[in-house]
């Protein structure tokens, strides 16, 4: 069940089941005490416990008459219908923003795409690596000289897409107590990750902060910004940017000789080998 005391209770939300981002929209919601209704596939069951937590399921066969007439009534009562179909899939059953805008101009239909609505790829199948992939966010992650690693499906599904989509909904929210009319909230996850790389296109000029994989004082290339392997095997997360963690982190260390140069990244190299030993130690 949903937070009925949150500051979204008495908000009702259709979902249109799906995987990855929506159901993570839908669950941020309902934390929020919003009351969601999943409208589901007949035979399907719960696939994440954890994200699909805090809702009412509704099995739905949407190829019968029947089916389509219900989740259309559970829309149009709605004040949030979150889908991510590719894109035509609601209109084709007749479920689309201009319909149930037409039933209740009040509501806010969310919908998240990796590629958006239009555009070359509109109708690619494409998952979170692709979508980060052609924005620029997976070829800054990794080692150099090495291939990229993704990581995981954070920075693409959540980051880009299920956070953004959330905000957007918010966003709609407010617009409407405002105006009194709802919104199309069209999240694509390829818009979302390149809004967040905003940090990187806008300090392009700076030697610390690059986007090149391995490099640069947040990817990996610093001895005070990283990862370090222990005598148990397990690693240790070193992030001591300010001059005074700085000196905590190298007084803790005992390696005076690395107190100096700290921000010099041709110093960096080195100062990482003397910092890979001692915290094997």
């Amino acid at each position: 069940m949903s937070n009925q005391e949150g500051p979204l209770a008495g908000l009702r939300v259709v979902e249109f089941a799906g995987i990855g981002p929506g159901p993570h929209v839908a669950m941020l919601l309902a934390d929020l005490g919003a009351q969601v209704v999943t409208i589901a596939r007949p035979g399907s069951v719960v696939s994440n416990p954890v994200v699909e937590r805090a809702r009412h399921r509704s099995q739905v066969d949407m190829k019968t008459p029947d089916g389509l007439a219900f989740a259309k009534e559970a829309c149009v009562i709605a004040d949030v219908v979150l889908e991510g179909f590719r894109p035509g899939v609601m209109e084709r059953l007749g479920l689309g923003p201009d319909i149930l805008l037409e039933a209740n101009p009040r509501l806010v239909f969310a919908r998240m795409t990796g590629w958006g609505q239009e555009g070359p790829l509109a109708q690619a199948a494409g998952h979170d690596i692709n979508y980060i992939a052609i924005t620029g966010a997976l070829s800054a992650v990794g080692r150099a000289g090495e291939v990229a690693i993704p990581p995981q499906n954070l920075v693409g599904d959540f980051g880009g897409g299920s956070m953004y989509c959330a905000f957007g909904i918010v966003a709609a929210l407010y617009e409407r107590e405002r105006s009194g009319k709802g919104q199309v909230v069209d999240a694509a996850i390829v818009d979302g990750a390149t809004s967040l790389m905003s940090f990187f296109f806008g300090v392009r000029d700076r030697p610390f902060i690059t986007t090149e994989r391995g490099k640069g004082m947040l990817g990996g290339a610093a001895h005070f910004y990283r990862c370090f392997e222990c005598a148990d095997g397990r690693e240790v997360s070193v992030g001591a940017i300010e001059p005074q963690f700085y000196a905590e982190l190298i007084a803790k260390a005992d390696a005076p000789e690395l107190a100096e140069g700290q921000m010099d990244p041709t110093n960096w190299a080195d100062y990482t080998d003397k910092m890979v030993a001692l915290f094997k130690t």
